[in-house]
This record gives C-alpha cells, structure tokens and sequence, in this order.
C-alpha cells in the first residue's frame, strides 16, 4: 500500500523525530504522526501507510514504530486492519478524538501549562482510583518496571520521560474513555513543557524524592486500597 502522506510534505519524519527532547521517540513519533492527521484533516478511513513504510519514513526500529501506532490506537485516532491491503487507516471521529483535537489547539495558549498542571491535578484522583479497581498482574508488572526505570534515570530528560509514561500508563488502565484523553491531553502539553528544564545542583535529591512518590503510588495502586490511593495522590500533588 502506497503512504499517501508523501504528497504533502508536512513532516520528515526522520528529522524531527530525533528531536525528541523529555518525550520518548515512539511518543514524538506519534505526536508527529498526529499532527499530520491534524493538518491535513484527512477523513475516516484515509490510509497512512503500513508499519514497514513508517519505519522506513522515520528510521526508527520496528518495536518503536508499533509503540508509536500502539498509543495513536489507544487514542482512538488510528485503525489496525490486517491482511492484504491492510495497514493503519484514520479511525472515525469519535467525542474522545474531537476533544483531543480541541486539546491540542488550547494548547497553544500562554497560560496552557498553568491550566495543564491544575487540570491534571484534578482529574488524578479519579484516574488513579480507578487504576486501583481495575488493574491486573500486567498492569503492576508494567508499573513496576516503569517506576525501576524512573529511578535508574541519570538525567532530566530519561527521569520525565519515565515519570510520564508511569502516568500515561495508569491512565491506560482507567475505563472512562473521556477522562482518559482529557488527562492523557494534559500529561502531552506538560512533557513538552518538561523538555524546557535542566538539571540543577540538587537535581539528584529531588529525583530520588519523585521516584519515591511515584513508588508509593504505584503500591498503592497496586494494594486496590483507595484511601491509599487517594493519600499518595494527595502526596504526590505537595512534592511538586
């Protein structure tokens, strides 16, 4: 299948991709791929290319490229179809879709990582109580393996890349499909924000305090405790 996106010329992929800052490059990638949507306002059902033809756009490996497309289906932008003439197609324009869009766009105002910052803050408690009735083995597996790599991170941009992606994965967790993106769009904005930051002379310290917070978060989520949850939410919100 051909990769329509040619034609336009929005994107080089490979370019900017690398550009990657505090976000992971399968979350820049998706970003990206996002933005393309976006911009050419394609409607459902537009093909975007296959796996193979993204890796070759991108020239990132085959795992980041299906984490890329993995968390653009995830946000309901994106349809899987397999076989032949099969690939990744613009999913229809469902409420959740629409209103990341008109994330996106408020976004772009001033004062959007203000705003970002207390929206998240109150949409936390709901999403991480929720984490706390559904998870399962996996999803605490993969909270744990993400808190480890928290704390393993050297430097600013590795930390935020883990902090975000703890929280990108609790909110995957959550069934309500709209808090989710409300709260998926804020954590976005922010891990732009974060890429704006530097490491000081107490950064260390300060990283092993917010690795901890989020290590009692996750216990607690994993305990199903919701009293718990809503004490290391409440912490979680002080150590800012």
């Amino acid at each position: 299948m051909s990769n329509p996106t040619s034609a336009y010329g929005t994107l080089d992929l490979r370019d900017r991709v690398t550009q990657a800052g505090a976000q992971s490059r399968a979350e820049r990638l998706a970003a990206l791929l996002e933005e393309r949507m976006r911009d050419a306002d394609w409607p459902a059902g537009t093909p975007l290319g296959t796996l193979e033809s993204l890796r070759e756009e991108s020239g990132l490996s085959r795992p980041t490229v299906s984490e890329a497309v993995r968390l653009l289906r995830d946000r309901g932008l994106v349809v899987i179809k397999p076989g032949r003439g099969g690939g990744l197609f613009v999913a229809e324009g469902t409420p959740v879709v629409r209103l990341r869009h008109t994330l996106l766009t408020v976004a772009e105002e001033p004062s959007a990582v203000l705003e970002a910052i207390e929206l998240r803050d109150h949409l936390e408690s709901l999403i991480d109580v929720a984490a706390a009735r559904h998870r399962d083995a996996d999803d605490v597996a993969d909270l744990r393996r993400l808190v480890d790599a928290m704390g393993a991170a050297t430097d600013w941009p590795s930390f935020m890349t883990a902090n975000w992606s703890i929280h990108r994965r609790i909110a995957e967790i959550c069934p309500n499909a709209m808090a989710r993106a409300v709260y998926v769009g804020t954590l976005g904005h922010l891990s732009d924000a974060s890429s704006q930051y530097a490491d000081g002379a107490d950064a260390e310290a300060y990283r092993a305090r917010r690795h901890q917070v989020h290590a009692d978060l996750v216990d607690a989520i994993a305990s199903g405790d919701e009293d718990r949850v809503l004490d290391a939410v409440a912490h979680h919100h002080r150590s800012d």
